[in-house]
């Protein structure tokens, strides 16, 4: 499969409560190869402060990829992918659901809200690396990410 070359370093933003998943995704992320940054927020707000630059996040960059989990304290995951895919501005970031959840109905409300996709969250160590490896190779690696 052919690879282009990243110029620069790919803008990650995890929208994660669960300070285990987002140790274990920092560590998975840690084994990638593609130049990529990692920025964590655990609220659905603190998310979509992070995207409109609000609130302490002023200097905060433009997520290439936005890894989302459902089950957020304030603000549930569906608003945040429905605020994404609403707004002109961000509607061309690619959103990834990643929950723990494989319910049928929130997988199809997903991908009604226009999410790019949805992703089960691994129990396993193993697994859960073996999948952020997938997004790395996919969202990372061979898709060709929009420019602002």
């Amino acid at each position: 499969m052919p690879e282009f070359e990243r110029t620069r370093t790919v803008e990650i933003l995890l929208v994660e409560d669960n300070p285990g998943d987002v140790r274990l995704m920092r560590e998975a992320f840690r084994d990638i190869s593609a130049p990529h940054h990692l920025s964590v927020v655990g609220t659905g707000r603190g998310a979509m402060q992070f995207l409109h630059r609000e609130d302490g996040y002023a200097d905060a960059p433009r997520p290439d990829l936005v890894l989302l989990d459902l089950m957020l304290p304030d603000l549930h995951g569906f608003k945040v992918l429905a605020a994404i895919k609403n707004d002109p501005v961000l509607r061309r970031i690619p959103a990834v659901v990643f929950s723990g959840s494989q319910k049928r109905e929130e997988v199809a409300e997903a991908y009604n809200l226009n999410a790019n996709s949805y992703i089960a969250k691994p129990v396993d160590l193993a697994d859960f690396i073996k999948v952020v490896k997938g997004v790395e190779e996919f969202w990372l690696t061979v898709v060709k990410l929009p420019k602002d």
